[in-house]
């Protein structure tokens, strides 16, 4: 039940306004296109030594707790593996900072790799989505925001969470924080982007018409942060977001990059330092599990929803697809995935 007392029960706090309070978007799904391109450009122990360059730059930390499966090496060697990825949201510098406890996942992602390790599914969760967040310190438990399981318990209540709504073994989890995009995409001299629809930046004058745009990373970085001028709000900058990712995936697997070691040092230098692993994971298990998953076999979807904006305790929601959203997670568990998204294909947000 909901205790309107409990001090963490407060509503959602409010978001300090202006491209400053965007600073904290978390870009953590290109730490994992990173490392799978390096590892399938190199393969076999050229992958093995070329990640073990970057494992001393990325933190350990236990990030699964309760929610940690026992690691199953047969399924290290042949799949499936489902990996947690989450942005994390400090408030650092924030004019609200240490007005609430806890942070926020600010990006919430799975990321299903096929039982034969050749393709990748990622599947975003709506931060805002309004699920089941079961009891934690000073809070009861019940229904609130998903990135508030966060706040209450850190990355193994986000898991403990996460898992208990999808019913999706945990194989691994990684946390990223990143201070800009732009490093990432002026890592790889820029991006190619094809819009569906016109974009106006809420933070400048520029528009991004409808069609094709080269990006550099300030711009890159600007454009993926829109969410009122986008289609669906937030699910217009996921869906931006993944579009960026995914030029950032094909331009770093150009022949052209793969063969330039300063630039691909940057690329994965830039990626290394903004991670967190989970303690029980190793980042060159990890590089040379997912050596043969090429980015054209990197597939994106988001959890089906029936409304952006859902009237609760905890402040606008949203709701998911109920229906949907379990024949999503059964095809996860059931490494059907990529042809359930065949069978429902997903369109990008309208206006």
């Amino acid at each position: 039940m909901y205790d309107a007392s409990t001090a963490a029960m407060s509503p959602e706090p409010p978001r300090a306004k202006g491209y400053r309070a965007l600073k904290r978007w978390q870009k953590s799904l290109i730490v994992l296109l990173a490392v799978v391109l390096v590892a399938a450009a190199c393969g076999g122990v050229g992958a093995f030594t070329l990640v073990n360059r970057y494992e001393g730059k990325a933190k350990h930390e236990d990030l699964l707790g309760g929610a940690a499966e026992p690691k199953d090496e047969q399924r290290w060697k042949s799949g499936p593996l489902n990996l947690l990825l989450l942005g994390t949201d400090s408030r650092e510098g924030e004019a609200d900072e240490g007005r609430y406890a806890g942070q926020r996942s600010d990006t919430i992602m799975l990321v299903h790799l096929s039982k034969n390790l050749d393709r990748a599914t990622i599947v975003s969760i709506p931060r805002d989505s309004y699920v089941n967040v079961p009891p934690a310190e000073g809070w009861n438990g019940g229904m609130n925001k998903l990135n508030a399981a966060f706040a209450f318990g850190g990355a193994p209540h986000a898991a403990k969470t996460i898992t208990k709504l999808t019913g999706v073994r945990l194989d691994g989890a990684l946390i990223a924080n990143f201070a800009s995009i732009n490093k990432m995409v002026d890592a790889v001299d820029g991006v190619q982007v094809c819009i569906p629809y016109t974009v106006r930046s809420t933070f400048s004058e520029k528009v991004w018409e409808k069609g094709c745009h080269q990006l550099d990373g300030t711009e890159a970085e600007e454009f993926m942060r829109q969410r009122k001028n986008v289609p669906g709000g937030d699910f217009g900058r996921i869906h931006d977001q993944q579009l960026v990712v995914k030029a950032i995936a094909e331009k770093a697997s150009a022949e052209g990059m793969l063969t330039n070691p300063l630039k691909l040092d940057e690329l994965l230098l830039t990626a290394a330092e903004s991670l967190t692993i989970d303690k029980n994971l190793d980042l060159k298990e990890l590089a040379l599990t997912a050596k043969g998953i090429k980015p054209a076999n990197i597939k994106f979807a988001t959890v089906p929803y029936t409304s952006a904006n859902l009237r609760t305790h905890a402040g606008s929601a949203v709701k998911l697809d109920d229906a949907k959203a379990k024949e999503m997670f059964a095809a996860v568990r059931d490494d059907t995935i990529q042809e359930w998204l065949a069978a429902h294909p997903q369109k990008a947000p309208r206006r």
